[in-house]
């Protein structure tokens, strides 16, 4: 009998393996959020609503003609001594001509997306502080956050390192300019 020696796994690899284990309810959703996993339960009908709203306008008015995925697994740079981050945007949108969700595993890297968009839920928290640093370290130029708690729309863009150098926040009711790709201001009248 021989025996097979196997390196010992670092705390991060460990975490890594752990949350890629997991086996989550139907329609739950679980991240791994800098060396933190996040399971958040099914969406509500208003948080669909937010969704449903800006997706209709982007494909309408964007001046890049995009495509989406809902819940879609990207791999993003992590910082320290934390595995990779694997986080589920509610929304990804990417220019059509890329075609980058045709051939994507579950989890893809975020190259050539140009927006992600959030929209509040059980764990705020993490959408507002966690996630804006994670999707400025994956370069990721624009995240879109609709907080629900405080009724406004943040547009997070201009990506360096840890954070987003430049953000715009507009109550629900006001417009938003999305800059190019899209070039177009959303509408956030019917939030309201």
């Amino acid at each position: 009998m021989t025996a097979v020696t196997h390196e010992p796994l670092t705390p991060a690899e460990g975490l890594l393996e752990i949350f890629q284990a997991l086996d989550t309810p139907e329609g739950f959703r679980a991240e791994l959020i800098e060396g933190e996993i996040v399971v958040t339960p099914p969406p509500d009908g208003e948080h669909e609503k937010y969704i449903s709203r800006i997706v209709r306008q982007v494909i309408k008015h964007a001046r890049t003609e995009m495509d989406f995925s809902g819940n879609k697994g990207l791999k993003l740079r992590s910082g320290e001594a934390c595995p990779k981050n694997h986080v589920v945007p509610d929304v990804t949108l990417a220019p059509l001509e890329l075609d980058l969700f045709g051939s994507a595993d579950s989890w893809m890297p975020c190259d050539g997306v140009a927006m992600v968009l959030e929209v509040t839920s059980t764990k705020p928290k993490a959408d507002r502080e966690a996630k804006p640093r994670c999707y400025a370290r994956g370069g990721i130029p624009l995240y879109l956050l609709v907080d629900r708690e405080t009724s406004s729309v943040t547009l997070f863009s201009d990506p360096e390192k840890d954070d987003y150098r430049e953000h715009c926040t507009r109550p629900f009711g006001k417009p938003l300019a999305l800059p190019a790709p899209f070039s177009f201001d959303l509408e956030t009248a019917d939030f309201l």
